[in-house]
């Protein structure tokens, strides 16, 4: 799947790293301050899911979110207001909790040692990805990702979120690449559809929140692995 390819873009959340049970935990705890009722990992990651794809066109996606759940749960506090608060209760997770996925580093080492150009493309926010880039201790102890990675587009980077293939068209003007030259990495349905719409090679790679996708992910995806672990084997 590499033959021909020069530049290996990869998603962030939910593909490189453990992350998408981190943030169900942390909008539990926030709906839970905002006054909400229990909710479970489930209905928050529908939840969740769901408006961020209703709001992917918006300018920021995840005030929107933020203000959405404010709504729901009856809270007096502004949108601003509740997104720093999730973030606030998110540091403890992003710095101490959140790790490479299993042989996620080992490939990311493998690609760098045999010529390739790595990027990361994402719909975290800079703040997030600077706390990975800068403090998060797993992965520095691992993998840096200024020591592996040439290029990482954020939320800030676009004006429209996966799955508009925006951010994957920045990387190919950054690297002057043909579609044809690039290979992405996804773990979700937004992602690979992003992909497609750019006219690039993806391999979805499975991630247990993305299960309510799988066929579709599977459907229109190049290819499809269970882990970093498979392009080893």
């Amino acid at each position: 799947m590499l033959k021909n390819k020069k530049v290996i873009i990869f998603d962030m959340d939910g593909t490189l790293i453990d992350s998408v049970g981190v943030w169900n935990l942390v909008d539990i705890e926030l709906i839970k301050r905002l006054g909400g009722d229990e909710m479970n990992e489930e209905i928050v990651q529908l939840q969740r899911d769901s408006l961020l794809k209703e709001y992917s066109s918006f300018a920021q996606p995840y005030i929107e979110y933020c203000r959405t759940l404010g709504e729901k749960c009856g809270s007096n506090l502004t949108s601003e207001e509740i997104h720093d608060l999730r973030y606030e209760i998110a540091d403890e997770y992003l710095v101490n909790v959140i790790d490479y996925k299993p042989f996620a580093e080992k490939y990311i080492k493998y690609l760098r040692e045999n010529g390739y150009i790595l990027a990361i493309a994402t719909t975290t926010r800079r703040k997030n990805m600077d706390i990975y880039r800068l403090k998060n201790k797993n992965i520095n102890s691992k993998a840096p990702i200024d020591e592996y990675f040439s290029l990482v587009l954020c939320r800030e980077d676009v004006a429209k979120i996966k799955p508009d293939p925006e951010v994957f068209l920045k990387v190919l003007a950054e690297y002057v690449a043909d579609a044809s030259e690039c290979i992405i990495f996804e773990d979700s349905l937004v992602g690979v559809l992003a992909a497609n719409a750019a006219g690039i090679d993806v391999v979805a790679v499975y991630d247990k929140y993305s299960e309510g996708d799988r066929i579709d992910i599977e459907e229109f995806a190049n290819y499809y692995i269970n882990g970093f672990k498979d392009v080893f084997s």
